[in-house]
């Protein structure tokens, strides 16, 4: 499946789209630690944000035109000797999990790194969320730290693991 997968900007028209995906995994508690559904409003500064930096991208991936996932690579920590760090997200339509896709972003994130300028990228994921931990293992990336106890989803304190992979040297 992943090779009929394409993969382009977002625009404006997307982001309905992008939350509706973003949304799906707030039930699950493994994925984000928002709570409540986050409406378009809500993520309109942290698209808009993307829009507005050439250097941190927000993709759609598409299947036979439908909008199937995104990927996006954020500033890490917000300060300028930080640049050449991103951290990445991907999010899937649940009707797409476990097919491929998320490998496939990953890859093509590593493809497009050096256009941004990006040298280390991170991703920031729950300890219990095994299949994503899992995915970034396969491709190398090393855990790198831990904050323990750091988020509480419903009364459960859970643990976040930093992984993360240098792509150029």
């Amino acid at each position: 499946m992943s090779h009929l997968i394409k993969v382009r900007d977002a625009v404006e028209s997307d982001l309905a789209t992008i939350v509706s995906i973003y949304n799906s995994t707030i039930p699950g508690r493994m994925v984000t630690a928002d709570t409540e559904l986050v409406s378009i409003n809500d993520r309109r500064p942290w698209f808009d944000a993307h829009q507005a930096d050439p250097n941190r991208p927000l993709w759609v991936a598409e299947y036979e035109g439908e909008v199937c996932g995104w990927l996006s690579l954020s500033n890490f920590y917000g300060r300028p000797a930080y640049q050449a760090t991103a951290e990445i997200s991907i999010y899937l339509d649940e009707r797409f999990r476990g097919k491929g896709i998320g490998s496939f972003l990953i890859r093509y994130a590593f493809d497009h790194c050096s256009e941004f300028g990006i040298k280390t990228i991170l991703a920031f994921i729950f300890a219990q969320n095994m299949p994503s931990l899992r995915l970034f293992e396969h491709f190398d990336f090393e855990r790198w730290g831990t904050f323990p106890k750091v988020a509480e989803l419903d009364g459960i304190e859970r643990d976040l693991v930093i992984m993360g992979k240098r792509i150029a040297e």
